[in-house]
């Protein structure tokens, strides 16, 4: 019965729902200490990251390091307990990360719970390998108990102390700023947490650290893309001036029409280099933002929370990057109504110029019918003459043979038979040529 229904499945079914399942919360247990590590490998352009081969063979380093078989090439995600440690590692489109665990002897002191993170146990060959390429690293204490602010300030380097109790039975301590080591510090206390809050709330802060960077990265783009759209504003700005000015000397359309071509171009070009990290950034901001609600935070008195933090720090960076990407649009189609005006008025002006090219051919038709009328009468003239002459000698000839006409009688007589004869016959030609004309334009 079981292998019936499975053979009525989708092929795509049971991937589908083990999807779900496949990045399950790390275990993890106050004492604990953590280290997480999340690895960026941008391309070429630096738009994107097809990053899967490079980070599969870091952490084929590590695993061969330790005696440890890697997953395969596909893998996207990996766990494997390394005995010291426990390492969870998942690829993501831009980065990899890597979360090591260790378990600390409880109530330690912060400074000494900091120096006992398990980054010590990873080959510093592996690690320098990394340079350049650390987008987020974190060092997180899990403890249990309520925190000692005046003993919390000595394990952070910021003035300002970020906190809150989460979750209905945790803390979160932290000041979002890079030690001396290197790494950002998180302390974690389990004050009163339910069975796998701890594991939750350890990954939505690695999470709310990692993205957050991730979503920073948007802005030294919009910085350098800002300024690259001033540039091309202000040269638009221009070229509309010039077309609303009366004077147009030849060839000033065409121009005009070539330099908002190469606006265009480069605004399209900085929309395609572009136009990815801001989105990512978007959607990066919004799973910080998705991942602080889900802490559920409350007030520690004088200690601002994670939420409001973010709101002061993270969310201006963001609307810096969600404006230049709204001004990227904008400009392109402020140059698209620039180029249709202008080709709109080149369209006129070209209309114009075919209009009085029109108007010159029907002058020049004109003429040309007054002039074939003129030599049309001079050709019945011509010919008459020469007809009549002919039957002029004719009717010599035939009085010199005794036939009793009068030859210049007759010749008088049919001047005018001649000429309306030969008139009839080439207006008679003219209007069957017009009439194959006609037929054959149609």
């Amino acid at each position: 019965m079981n292998t019936a229904y499975t053979s009525l499945s989708h092929a795509q079914r049971v991937p589908l729902a083990a999807e779900i399942h496949s990045r399950p919360f790390l275990q993890v247990e106050a004492p604990e200490a953590i280290t997480h590590l999340a690895v960026y490998r941008p391309n070429e352009s630096g738009s994107r990251s097809n990053n899967g081969p490079e980070q599969h063979a870091l952490l084929v380093q590590l695993c061969a390091h330790f005696g440890v078989a890697a997953p395969n090439a596909a893998a996207n995600h990996f766990y494997h307990d390394f005995g010291r440690f426990r390492l969870k590692w998942e690829c993501h489109t831009e980065f990899a990360s890597y979360t090591f665990t260790e378990k600390i002897a409880s109530k330690l002191p912060l400074q000494e719970a900091f120096g006992k993170v398990p980054l010590a146990h990873l080959p510093q060959a592996w690690i320098e390998a990394l340079r350049g390429r650390l987008m987020a690293a974190v060092h997180v204490v899990l403890d249990r108990g309520p925190a000692d602010q005046a003993l919390l300030q000595d394990a952070f380097s910021a003035a300002t102390l970020v906190g809150s109790r989460v979750m209905q039975g945790g803390e979160v301590w932290t000041d979002f700023a890079i030690q001396a080591d290197g790494f950002s510090r998180f302390v974690l206390r389990d004050v009163d947490m339910r069975a796998q809050q701890a594991p939750r709330l350890v990954q939505r802060v690695l999470e709310i650290e990692t993205y957050r960077m991730m979503a920073l990265l948007g802005l030294p783009t919009a910085r350098v893309v800002g300024a690259a759209l001033d540039d091309i504003e202000a040269e638009l700005a221009l070229l509309a001036a010039r077309m609303v000015d009366g004077n147009h000397p030849e060839g000033a359309d065409q121009e005009l029409l070539d330099q908002i071509t190469r606006l265009a171009a480069r605004q399209e070009k900085l929309s395609l280099d572009h136009g990815y990290r801001f989105s990512a950034s978007k959607a990066y901001h919004r799973l910080v933002k998705s991942r602080i609600e889900e802490l559920r935070e409350a007030r520690i008195e004088g200690v601002p929370t994670v939420g409001e933090f973010m709101d002061r720090r993270l969310s201006p960076a963001m609307s810096t990057c969600e404006s230049t990407a709204v001004r990227l649009d904008a400009l392109a189609r402020r140059i698209g109504n620039v180029n249709d005006l202008l080709r709109t008025r080149v369209s006129i002006v070209h209309e114009n110029q075919n209009r009085q090219i029109l108007q010159s051919m029907d002058r020049r038709a004109a003429q040309q019918l007054r002039l074939q009328q003129a030599v049309e009468g001079l050709s019945v003239a011509a010919i008459s003459y020469y007809v009549i002459g002919l039957l002029g000698y004719a009717g010599k000839a035939l009085h010199g043979i005794g036939v009793p006409i009068d030859p210049e009688v007759t010749t008088g007589v049919l001047v005018p038979i001649v000429c309306g004869t030969v008139w009839l016959g080439l207006r008679r030609m003219h209007h069957r040529m017009q009439r194959r004309a006609q037929h054959a334009r149609h």
